[in-house]
């Protein structure tokens, strides 16, 4: 509906791996724009803005982004809108993990600065109810959610309808907050028992980002690391980490991997990083 080909899509570096196989799919030209531990920096995003006219829109996960963990603060999602305003291009807000947040308190949506109908906001069940309902909604201008409405039916006719009843049924019958409420003590618990681990066995010099909510901890390994042979040193221990390279839509930073804390008990998050940060010594040559 945005994109076609030669058209530029600007991006946090890195983001949500899936989103950019999409935008390449059809031909986009990619750009992507520095982070740091408060989300897409604003100078660069208007940088990247002024030097691609022919930008259609702007894709952010502002919440506990995939794969970094970092959140995006207040006053950048407003300037976000504000450059986009003046570009006169969309935002894409990708916002899955919003409400698994643990720590700190609540951000507003780039969609509540939004005057002009510039900003879409999607969101799915996949994570606060469970990761097989491929179900997700969307808030953006009418005119938008009919052509998305008239795609949706050429793709499929429609979402699966026992998914959609399945969904349903469980907000009729049950509280989704008090749910959201319980996966949140999990997770928040998980999050904590990974970064004491991480703390204990990495060794000194190793970044990593502190998530307040979301699944993932992204970890920046530092030197002209090899991420192919820690990874291989890593199998070698019994243990794997999602490589960065793929996150990436140019150029990659050596030595970066995400971690994830959401589906293991909390020894084999012990366990795991512990073989992990062995693994990480034996590849920078640290002795162990």
């Amino acid at each position: 509906m945005f994109v076609n080909p030669g058209d530029t899509v600007i991006v946090e570096k890195p983001t949500y791996l899936c989103a950019l196989d999409v935008f390449r799919s059809y031909g986009a030209h990619i750009v992507g724009v520095e982070m740091d531990e408060n989300g897409m920096r604003m100078d660069a995003l208007e940088k990247a803005v002024a030097d691609n006219p022919n930008t259609k829109f702007i894709y952010t996960i502002p919440n506990f982004q995939n794969p970094t963990g970092r959140t995006m603060t207040a006053d950048r999602r407003e300037k976000m809108v504000e450059i986009a305003d003046r570009a006169d291009i969309m935002i894409m807000e990708d916002d899955p993990y919003g409400a698994i947040r643990f720590a700190g308190d609540d951000i507003e949506p780039i969609k509540f600065y939004d005057r002009n109908e510039r900003v879409i906001y999607l969101s799915t069940f996949s994570k606060i109810l469970a990761p097989g309902l491929r179900l997700g909604w969307i808030v953006a201008e009418k005119n938008f959610i009919k052509k998305c409405t008239l795609m949706k039916q050429s793709a499929d006719v429609h979402s699966d309808n026992l998914t959609q009843h399945i969904v349903a049924k469980f907000m009729e019958e049950y509280d989704i907050n008090e749910h959201i409420n319980k996966i949140k003590k999990v997770y928040r618990q998980r999050e904590r028992v990974m970064m004491t681990a991480i703390e204990t066995f990495f060794p000194k010099g190793v970044n990593y980002s502190h998530p307040e909510g979301g699944l993932f901890i992204w970890v920046e390994v530092p030197g002209d690391i090899d991420t192919k042979e820690l990874f291989d040193t890593c199998i070698k221990h019994d243990v794997a980490f999602v490589p960065g390279e793929p996150f990436y839509p140019d150029k990659v930073i050596p030595g970066t991997f995400r971690l994830n804390y959401s589906n293991m008990s909390e020894d084999q998050i012990k366990t795991g990083i512990k073989r992990l940060g062995t693994a990480i010594k034996e590849t920078i040559g640290v002795q162990v």
